[in-house]
């Protein structure tokens, strides 16, 4: 089946990640191609000439783009297994509230926090927690967002928590600390095999993050 199912990526992409996480759990065989975002190849920017952004999953030749939409396609083709979206019409819509609700949030702020410095980065400590206790709420008492099984927002979050030590050190906070449940909710997700071999060291990305930092001349 990898001859048929190409993921164009990169791999401190969160966005990557989640696709990643998605195939493994369908148990899907697929050619990843890791792409130089320095310098991007004919394929990404042939299939993806709108956004020229990873990840693109190759289906039989046909691209499909952006991460969320990704994972439903996923899910939608492959659906003799491991369902990432509810059955029941709300509670899919509900599950993809939270999904794009993450999408919208996590990466910009989080962005901030281990980007910036000052009264930029203490607004954005403050807003990154505020959502984090609002997805703590969200996910309650729940093994996972999707209740018993990983869903859509458990794909759709879990790759942050890469970034957790990055956002510890350059922003000074303790998530464990402020946020206990979603700390224990991603030591959940971990133990999945789907999870814990998608998501990169947390050290290997915080390296990451501050050659990026440093590239754009953002200092502390």
């Amino acid at each position: 089946m990898a001859d048929e199912v190409v993921l164009l990526d990169f791999w401190p992409s969160p966005f990557g990640m989640r696709v990643r996480i998605a195939l493994a759990e369908k148990g899907i065989d697929y050619e990843p191609r890791e792409e130089d975002l320095s310098n991007k190849s004919p394929l990404l920017l042939k299939m993806n000439p709108v956004h020229k952004q990873i990840p693109v999953l190759i289906h039989k030749g046909r691209p499909v783009c952006e991460s969320l939409i990704i994972v439903q396609y996923i899910d939608e083709v492959w659906n003799q297994k491991a369902p990432l979206l509810p059955s029941v019409p709300y509670h899919r819509a509900h599950a993809r509230f939270w999904a794009d609700y993450v999408d919208k949030k996590i990466y910009s702020t989080g962005k901030l926090v281990w980007g910036t410095s000052g009264e930029i980065q203490e607004a954005a400590k403050k807003e990154l927690i505020e959502c984090f206790k609002l997805l703590e709420n969200e996910l309650g008492d729940k093994t996972y967002f999707g209740g018993e099984s990983l869903g859509v927002v458990d794909v759709a979050l879990i790759p942050f928590y890469s970034w957790f030590y990055a956002l510890e050190t350059c922003g000074n906070l303790c998530m464990v600390k402020e946020c206990p449940r979603l700390v224990a909710w991603a030591k959940r997700c971990m133990q999945r095999e789907s999870v814990s071999k998608s998501l990169p060291d947390q050290y290997k990305m915080y390296d990451f993050l501050l050659e990026l930092r440093k590239k754009f001349e953002i200092h502390s």
